[in-house]
């Protein structure tokens, strides 16, 4: 396929933070990609190249100019070879000559232009470039901001309903037990980063009480955490709700909760420098419990690999911003399925109206899908999206 031009501007995400946006074109076709922004990284992702005021106008003119120089005129046979050119064209580590976002924007939007080319739905095309079986994932809706995403006010960063079963049931649920919270929590709860609320509980059991009582009222669901351990670690210690902890008492509490409460998974509980802490925890629970890797293994299939042979945990997060290219985040999948492991896809806490996530998931047929909750309109695309794609899909 041959680029005849590359375009990228400034846009502004759900924070209100700019990010990149690149339209890519072949022809009479293009396609335009952006790409979210975290809050709560991992020291070990791609780097997300921003200007000293927090502007993206060095990662937007990376695009225009010197991706743009090396990319328009050239004829690519695949989305992937493009990817392995932006890799080599960066030539960084990390993605710090060019930028994650700037690569990434880039990368998305070839695989769009491929897809598009080909005549086949985005996540069809992506499931062919995996080798892996599309399938329905499983919603993990987020339904309170705590930690980064909400001043503190819970002492972990989000608390998730998990849904079972297709769209057209699970999302219907998603709704009704969504806004069955925000009655309990009340008309005047903020919300969070992430679109769900962000009351403030006293204690460590709130939450996950209220959160009980909504998962005996609606069938196949059950409760999730970040708890986004990094942002509670300091000074060799764990601080939840104005009270100190080692790891060993947060390990034991993880312990307590998962015999209380219908606990589904527990992401990051641990610092990413913690690994052995991890290991101990997916030993101890990780039969009935998901332990799932973010920044400790932050979409990086070496990263993953490691994690895998020292069985520090049997779930991991994609997050394809965390790694800069598309072909990258898909041989993360293609590791934490060889290690046994289930793969969550994920949104970030700022967001674009780009829905390649939702595509992303049902390609590569993840066991789960992190979009965020239901009050901001970025999110509810990406559920709406997934809807779309059942209904391709059953009509293929």
């Amino acid at each position: 396929m041959l680029i005849t031009r590359v375009e990228a501007r400034s846009i502004f995400d759900t924070r209100h933070r700019p990010t990149v946006e690149t339209t890519l074109t072949s022809g009479q076709v293009s396609v335009t990609a952006s790409v979210p922004s975290g809050k709560s990284t991992g020291a070990h992702e791609a780097l997300e190249l921003r200007d000293g005021g927090g502007g993206v106008a060095t990662a937007v003119r990376n695009v225009n100019d010197e991706i743009a120089r090396a990319v328009n005129g050239r004829d690519f046979s695949s989305a992937d070879e493009l990817d392995t050119f932006l890799i080599a064209l960066d030539g960084t580590p990390n993605k710090s000559h060019l930028g994650a976002n700037a690569i990434l924007s880039v990368s998305i939007a070839a695989e769009r232009l491929f897809a598009a080319a080909e005549g086949v739905p985005l996540w069809r095309a992506i499931s062919t470039r995996a080798g892996t079986t599309p399938r329905a994932p499983r919603l993990f809706i987020n339904v309170m901001n705590g930690g980064a995403h909400a001043d503190f006010k819970l002492p972990f960063q989000e608390y998730l309903l998990t849904i079972e079963g297709h769209m057209g049931t699970a999302l219907p649920i998603a709704q009704e037990a969504f806004s069955k919270i925000g009655e309990r929590l009340g008309a005047n709860t903020p919300m969070g980063d992430e679109g769900g609320y962000a009351p403030t509980f006293d204690t460590l059991d709130a939450p996950f009480e209220l959160l009980t009582d909504i998962t005996r009222e609606f069938p196949d669901t059950s409760i999730a955490i970040d708890a986004a351990a990094n942002e509670l670690y300091r000074d060799g210690k764990y601080h939840l709700l104005d009270k100190v902890y080692t790891a060993e008492l947060l390990f034991q509490i993880y312990e307590d909760l998962a015999s209380r409460f219908p606990i589904h998974s527990i992401e990051d509980p641990f610092a990413e420098t913690a690994p052995d802490d991890f290991a101990h925890l997916t030993e101890a629970i990780g039969k009935k419990v998901m332990i799932i890797g973010d920044d400790l293994t932050v979409t990086d299939p070496t990263r993953i690999r490691e994690a895998a042979s020292r069985k520090e945990i049997n779930a991991v997060l994609i997050k394809p911003n965390q790694i800069g290219t598309v072909r990258e985040a898909l041989k993360a999948v293609q590791e934490t399925y060889a290690a046994g492991f289930a793969v969550v896809a994920s949104h970030r806490s700022g967001e674009t109206h780009d829905t390649f996530i939702a595509d992303f998931a049902y390609a590569v047929g993840a066991h789960g899908i992190k979009a965020g909750g239901l009050e901001q309109s970025e999110r509810i695309e990406k559920y709406d999206r997934l809807r779309a794609i059942e209904r391709e899909a059953e009509s293929v």
